[in-house]
């Protein structure tokens, strides 16, 4: 039988912003901030079929505009990018943040010609991943670094400042297969899902428990999240509508089916009981993203959701 990994007794909501000014950015955080949201959270790609800010650069941005809430990356594309500069970035908002960045990392993969105009082999990013994480840990904690692998290879290095968390911002790893299950609890610090339901969710879970027990990894405590685009609407029809429209227009390919088994839609009380159903399956932080305009979003969830949050996991 599979031990379950230690998961925080705690249930958090986050929210992930949207829009591409400094202004919207500014306004989003600060708001979201002062509802009592738990953390921020930014989406990333070098390219895509919609407009996209930098990750890390806007996550070092907020840190300016915040105070208290955490900032995550949901989820960084890190085989995008050479682990070097990867740990760099993310170490400076670390630093900037004092000490509030939830580092998520992902494959990617969905829109090939990012990959072709970084220069990196599409088929290559898994392995890139695998050989990425230990770097990452290895440049935020050790004082000179060096390495010879399959995809890097630099050193010796000393770089500083370190991350003000001890041992780097934990690495949440994101993704829907089981190689992503299997970097989770053989490298991660944590899990995050999107377009996953509360059933395959638990499957999930259990399978990156599953791995971490056979490396026989001791985990204090394990972070679980869940990335979920919702609408709110009095009527589900209509938040369903919505939902489909937007993510086909962001992921450019028919998406109601997927809105349907995936997304958070309706009423706020109807979304409260998926949240339950999520919290039963394991999930401990709730990244909440609106697919229709912010206005209004954040104080409705604030009003409705937010103080009911810390009783889902019971």
């Amino acid at each position: 039988m599979t031990d379950p990994l230690p998961l925080d007794p705690r249930v958090r909501c986050g929210l992930v912003l949207g829009g591409l000014s400094r202004d919207a950015a500014l306004h989003q955080a600060r708001e979201a901030e002062a509802l009592g949201f738990d953390s921020l959270w930014v989406g990333d790609h070098i390219a895509f079929h919609v407009p996209i800010l930098e990750s890390l650069s806007l996550v070092s941005f907020l840190a300016g505009a915040t105070e208290r809430v955490l900032l995550g990356t949901g989820v960084y594309l890190l085989p995008l990018r050479h682990p070097t500069l990867a740990a760099k970035t993310a170490a400076t908002a670390d630093v900037l943040s004092g000490g509030r960045l939830i580092f998520g990392v992902g494959v990617g993969g969905e829109y090939p010609p990012e990959f072709e105009a970084s220069g990196v082999p599409v088929h290559e990013r898994g392995a890139r991943m695998d050989e990425a994480i230990p770097l990452l840990r290895r440049l935020w904690t050790e004082d000179r670094v060096a390495h010879e692998g399959k995809h890097y290879r630099f050193g010796p290095i000393s770089p500083a400042p370190k991350p003000i968390q001890a041992g780097g911002p934990p690495i949440w790893v994101g993704g829907r297969s089981p190689a992503a299950m299997r970097r989770a609890g053989t490298l991660g610090d944590g899990y995050v899902s999107t377009m996953t339901s509360p059933e395959r969710y638990r499957a999930n879970l259990e399978l990156v428990a599953k791995h971490a027990n056979e490396l026989g990894r001791e985990v204090a405590r394990f972070g679980t999240g869940a990335l979920l685009f919702t609408v709110l609407d009095s009527s589900y029809e209509r938040a369903l509508a919505r939902a489909g429209d937007m993510l086909s227009l962001v992921y450019n390919r028919p998406f109601h089916d997927a809105a349907r088994k995936y997304c958070l839609l309706g009423r706020p009380e109807d979304a409260l009981e998926q949240m339950r159903s999520f919290a039963r399956a394991g999930v401990r932080h709730f990244l909440l993203a609106s697919l229709v305009e912010p206005g209004g979003f954040a104080s409705e969830v604030a009003k409705q959701i937010l103080p009911h949050t810390s009783a889902l996991a019971g």
